[in-house]
C-alpha cells in the first residue's frame, strides 16, 4: 500500500486530487473543534464521559473523531447522511417506483442522490432534537438556557439548526471530496474520525508515559506494546478474511456472426464471504441502541423500561443480561448478513444474464437450476460471514480490553471493520487511477 501511495503522488493529476481530499478533510477537522453557542461544552463533555447517554451515542462520537462527545459544530458528523443512503438502498428494493428509478441510469440515480439528501435533512432535525432532550433531561447545565431568555424552547431549537446545519455541510464535503478527491467522500470522512478517536487515546499513553499525566509508566507502556501486538494480528485477520472469495467458474459457448465469432471464453463469478461489509454490525447496533436512546427522553431515562433495556439489551448489561444483550446482538447479525448478501446478490438476475449472453456454469442447467446452485452457494458464504461478523463483533473488544487500553471503543466492532475497509478501498482507488493514467501515456 505504501507503494501504491508514493507512485500516485509522482503523477500531478493524482497528486492534486490527494492534496484535495486532504484539504477537505482538515476543514471537516477544524470543524469539530468548533463549539455550538449556547452548550457547555465542559458539563457536555463530562457527563458524555460518564456513561450518560446509550451506546449508540458513544459509537457515533467515536466515528466522529470525538465531535458529539464535546458537543462541537459537526456532531452528528456524516451518520445522518449514511442512514439515509442505506434507508433509500432498503426502499430502492421494496418500492416499485425508486427500483425503476434506480434502473434508469445517470438520471434515475441523479434523482435518487437528491432524495438521499432531503432525507438526511429529515433525520439530521431527529437526532439532534433527541440528542439535546437526551442530555437535557439527565445533565443540569448542559444548556445554557440564560442565553435565549430562558426558554428551553428557543435553546432547543437553535442548537438543533446548528447541528442539522452541521450535518448538512458535512454532506457536502464527502460529496466534493468524491467529485475532486480520491476515493468515496463519505467512508474517507468516517475513517478519519475513527484514526482521530484513536490517535487522542495513543497519545494520552504516551503523556503518561512522560509523566505529563496521572498514571503509571510502566503500565501505561506495556499496554500500549501489547495493544500494538494485537492490533497487528485483528487487522491481519480481518484483512485476509475480507479478501476472500469463492469464484464459480462461467463457460461462454462459442456463437459465430457474420464471419466473426464470439463466445468461447472463459470468467468467473466473485462472491466475497463478507460482502455485506460493516452494514450488518450498524444496523444491529442501531435497532439495540435506538429504543434506549428514545427511553431516556423519557422523564429523564427515569422509567422502568428504560432500566429493564439497560440491564438486559445494552453493551453495559452484566451477567445474565450481558448473555442475552450477546445472544439477540449475534441473531441480529445473522439475519441482517442473509438480507443485505440478498441485496448485493441476486441469484435470479445473475442467471438470467449468465442465460442471455449465452453462458452456462459446468454441469448446471440454465435457468433455474443455475439460480438454484447460486443461491446455495451465497447462502453457504453468507453463513460463514455471519459467523465472522459475529466473532469481530466481540473478539476485538476482549482483546484490546486484555491490552488495558482506553480503545475499546474505537478499534471494535464497526470500528475495526470500517477502517480496513476504508483503507483497502483507498488503496484500490488509487490503483485505479494509476492504470487509467498509464492507459492514456499508452494511447499517445
Amino acid at each position: 500500500m505504501l507503494q501504491t501511495i508514493i507512485n500516485a503522488l509522482k503523477v500531478k493529476e493524482i497528486r492534486r486530487k490527494v492534496y484535495m481530499m486532504l484539504l477537505l478533510l482538515l476543514v471537516f477537522r477544524i470543524g469539530c473543534f468548533v463549539p455550538v453557542p449556547g452548550l457547555n461544552t465542559t458539563v457536555f463533555n463530562e457527563a458524555f464521559k460518564s456513561g450518560t447517554g446509550n451506546d449508540f451515542l458513544a459509537l457515533m462520537s467515536s466515528i466522529t473523531g470525538g465531535a458529539l462527545g464535546q458537543g462541537t459544530v459537526f456532531a452528528l458528523g456524516i451518520g445522518p447522511y449514511i442512514n439515509a443512503s442505506i434507508i433509500m438502498q432498503l426502499l430502492s428494493v421494496g418500492i416499485p417506483a425508486l427500483e425503476r428509478l434506480s434502473k434508469q441510469g445517470e438520471e434515475g440515480r441523479k434523482k435518487i442522490s437528491q432524495y438521499t439528501r432531503y432525507l438526511t435533512i429529515v433525520l439530521a432535525v431527529i437526532q439532534s432534537v433527541g440528542i439535546i432532550i437526551n442530555f437535557a433531561n439527565q445533565t443540569e447545565g448542559a444548556i445554557m438556557n440564560n442565553l435565549f431568555g430562558d426558554s428551553k424552547f428557543l435553546a432547543g431549537a437553535f442548537m438543533a439548526i446548528v447541528y442539522t446545519a452541521g450535518a448538512i455541510l458535512v454532506m457536502w464535503l464527502g460529496e466534493r471530496i468524491t467529485d475532486y478527491g480520491v476515493g468515496n467522500g463519505q467512508s474517507m470522512i468516517i475513517f478519519v474520525g475513527i484514526i482521530s478517536t484513536a490517535g487522542t487515546q495513543i497519545l494520552n499513553q504516551f503523556r503518561i508515559i512522560f509523566g505529563l499525566e496521572t498514571g503509571e509508566p510502566a503500565s501505561a507502556a506495556w499496554g500500549l506494546v501489547a495493544f500494538a501486538l494485537v492490533c497487528a494480528v485483528i487487522f491481519f485477520a480481518i484483512v485476509y478474511v475480507d479478501l476472500s472469495e469463492r469464484k464459480v467458474p462461467v463457460q461462454y459457448a462459442k456463437q459465430i456472426r457474420g464471419r466473426k465469432m464470439y463466445g468461447g471464453q472463459s470468467s468467473s463469478i466473485p462472491i466475497r464471504i463478507a460482502g455485506g461489509g460493516v452494514m450488518p454490525l450498524i444496523f444491529a447496533f442501531s435497532i439495540l441502541s435506538f429504543p434506549q436512546m428514545i427511553a431516556s427522553m423519557i422523564n429523564g431515562g427515569d422509567n422502568s423500561f428504560a432500566n429493564w433495556w439497560s440491564n438486559w439489551m445494552s453493551a453495559s448489561a452484566t451477567g445474565w443480561g450481558a448473555f442475552v444483550y450477546t445472544l439477540v446482538l449475534c441473531v441480529l447479525i445473522f439475519a441482517f448478513s442473509f438480507f443485505y448478501a440478498q441485496m448485493q446478490f441476486n441469484p435470479e438476475d445473475i442467471s438470467k444474464n449468465i442465460q442471455q449472453n449465452g453462458g452456462f456454469i459446468q454441469g448446471i442447467r440454465p435457468g433455474k437450476a443455475t439460480e438454484a446452485y447460486l443461491k446455495k452457494i451465497s447462502n453457504r458464504i453468507t453463513l460463514f460471514g455471519a459467523i465472522y461478523l459475529s466473532l469481530v463483533a466481540f473478539i476485538p473488544s476482549v482483546a484490546f480490553a486484555w491490552a488495558g487500553m482506553e480503545l475499546v471503543n474505537v478499534f471494535s466492532t464497526t470500528g475495526i471493520l470500517i477502517v480496513v475497509s476504508c483503507a483497502m478501498e483507498f488503496e484500490k482507488q488509487l490503483q485505479a487511477q494509476l492504470m487509467m493514467k498509464n492507459y492514456k501515456g499508452f494511447l499517445k
